[in-house]
């Protein structure tokens, strides 16, 4: 009987280690549920709302329309630029990006095409987002409904843009950007 006891009380210590080993492993590497329960209180916590969701700017943001890019411009020295639509759309938004490619472009600025993100897109404050936490909103952007919603096409400098725009003048001196000495 002791020897039975003794079998049992080592199977259920083993059982209870294996549960704990898995319970340990879920924490350390998310599912799919968790990243993109992090990847949304993220995006929250970093505005991407702020621009990206219509009428924001005007006190009402249209949560039915959430992170479907938004018609106000943003106009400067690099043209007039428009918060593009983050939903799943995959002819007008982020569709067809992988996870990676999304991650990758809010670490490093450059489209899966190659192209810059807007000027006025934060990314360089993104930059050094973790790997796990840039592809957790990588997954909750994937995880919204698709919007269609084609956002304006960039203008150009020099060219008016037609609908509403914030305006940002010329730097002044102290802001304006500096170019390195010659040869260095």
């Amino acid at each position: 009987m002791s020897r039975m006891f003794r079998l049992t009380a080592a199977a259920l210590c083993l059982a209870s280690l294996a549960g704990a080993a898995i319970a340990l492993a879920a924490t350390t590497k998310p599912g799919h549920a968790d990243r993109v329960a992090r990847g949304k209180y993220l995006v929250n916590m970093i505005g991407c709302n702020d621009c990206h969701t219509p009428g924001t700017f005007y006190g009402s943001p249209d949560l039915s329309r959430f992170l479907a890019g938004s018609e106000m411009g943003w106009a400067g020295p690099w043209g007039t630029v428009y918060a593009a639509n983050l939903t799943s759309d995959s002819e007008t938004g982020l569709g067809k990006w992988s996870e990676v490619e999304i991650a990758k472009a809010l670490r490093t600025g450059n489209r899966p095409d190659g192209r810059q993100l807007a000027p006025i897109m934060p990314w360089m404050n993104f930059a050094n987002m973790t790997t796990t936490d840039a592809m957790s909103v990588a997954a909750y952007l994937k995880s919204l409904p698709a919007v269609k919603h084609a956002v304006p096409a960039p203008v150009p400098p020099g060219v008016t843009p037609t609908g509403p725009v914030l305006s940002f003048p010329p730097p002044s001196a102290w802001d304006a950007p500096r170019t390195p000495p010659a040869g260095h």
